[in-house]
């Protein structure tokens, strides 16, 4: 097998980017710790505890076997020339490179779906039901997939053929074209998707009239908190987890309540939850979080301009002939170290967020250990990992670990008392 200098640095790239991340999942399945905190004792009983440590070793494992067959299967590919074997058969189809770029990306993510789909199946079916989350049916399984698909045909193949358009007629200001594109459409499918596209997973229905809702709508007023109404959601249709959100922007914000949360929560601890989201939008967090991936986009768009149509890189995936679409895909590999760097920043600032809107929900509506309890609630609902190894926080936890969520709680009204 004849290597350059391109074969051996995305080989490298794939190998150490493996080896980081199952190296950071070792260390965590083997960091937990055994003896059930202070702080949880009256909400975990032992076995349950013993429990949650077991579904996190589970599907670290799991993860770790998946992330070693895809690692193995992108090895192959790429040395093998499958990406070539791909680009064949797109340009046997002869209908301009748009439409070429449009098939070989379909053959690419078609052989990436097929690839996870046992292991989704193994996660949703065997896994998620052994420790009793599962609720989605083979039915809505299946569904969710052919949905998804949709979605890729319909938003998807638009988007790419204008970047193929616009990086053939365009010119060097091509990436810059893109980006602004890009930018514009992110923030249109930030309207639409509350309205159009996710109620094609989920049904959405008004809160009903009731204390819950009285307190919502009291505590975002006494904030001005503007929004388009208080909706609940079927989340019960494919998980006993338990979450919250709010989608939308300016008026048309909602706020959105699973169903098992409501179950699981009194109307304090929920009011605590909404009032820690609506932090996040008071403080900015929102807008800051919009322009940090615009200006990644863009770094993106910018270093990708450089190596699209770079033949070392083509000759390192064996491909006989060099495109735009085939060099948007490519580029992929060249650009992980840097999406992991992005990401590792991006999850700081994220776990700084938390903080802060925790502190938020605290200051303004005043019953802190109502935020204390929903947040040993959810824990415990979700079975999730209460002494994750500092590692795997810097590497991939959004949210801090609960314990030091409730340690920030405690100590923030202990300055104020």
């Amino acid at each position: 097998m004849t290597m350059n200098v391109y074969t051996v640095l995305i080989i490298g790239i794939l190998t150490l980017s493996y080896l980081l991340q199952i190296t950071a999942d070792i260390i965590n399945a083997h960091h937990m710790d055994t003896h059930l905190p202070d702080e949880f004792k009256g909400y975990y009983d032992e076995d349950t505890y013993r429990q949650s440590q077991k579904y996190n070793r589970e599907t670290t494992q799991f993860g770790v076997i998946r992330q070693t067959v895809v690692f193995v299967a992108a090895i192959v590919f790429v040395v093998t020339g499958g990406f070539n074997m791909a680009d064949h058969i797109a340009r046997s189809i002869g209908h301009g490179n748009i439409v070429t770029g449009l098939v070989f990306t379909g053959i690419l993510l078609l052989l990436s779906g097929l690839l996870e789909l046992p292991f989704s199946i193994y996660s949703t079916f065997i896994i998620e039901a052994k420790y009793g989350f599962n609720r989605t049916t083979p039915k809505t399984f299946i569904l969710d997939i052919l949905k998804i698909c949709l979605l890729i045909v319909v938003i998807g193949c638009p988007v790419l053929a204008a970047i193929l358009w616009f990086f053939e007629r365009t010119g060097q200001w091509a990436w810059v074209i893109c980006w602004i594109s890009i930018t514009v459409f992110q923030i249109l499918v930030m309207f639409v998707a509350p309205v159009i596209i996710m109620p094609l997973f989920n049904r959405f229905e008004p809160l009903e009239d009731g204390p819950l809702k009285k307190a919502i709508k009291d505590y975002a007023d006494s904030q001005g908190f503007k929004m388009k109404g208080i909706f609940k959601m079927d989340g019960s249709k494919r998980s006993t987890k338990t979450n919250a959100f709010f989608t939308g922007f300016g008026k048309f914000r909602r706020i959105v309540l699973f169903d098992t949360l409501i179950d699981q929560h009194s109307v304090d601890e929920l009011v605590s939850i909404l009032a820690h989201e609506m932090g996040h939008y008071k403080m900015g967090h929102i807008a800051k979080n919009l322009i940090l991936s615009f200006l990644s986009t863009g770094l993106m768009f910018f270093l990708m301009s450089l190596f699209i149509n770079n033949r070392g890189m083509f000759n390192a995936f064996k491909m006989d002939h060099t495109s735009i679409y085939a060099g948007l895909i490519l580029f992929g590999f060249l650009y992980i170290p840097v999406d992991r760097l992005i990401a590792i920043l991006t999850n700081m600032i994220s776990r700084a967020h938390e903080y802060a809107a925790d502190a938020y929900a605290v200051k303004t509506f005043k019953k802190p250990e109502a935020m204390i309890t929903a947040l040993k609630k959810l824990a415990v609902k979700n079975l999730a990992d209460l002494s994750p190894h500092p590692f795997k926080v810097i590497l991939d936890y959004t949210h801090p670990p609960v314990l030091y969520r409730i340690n920030a709680i405690r100590k923030l009204t202990d300055r104020a008392a």
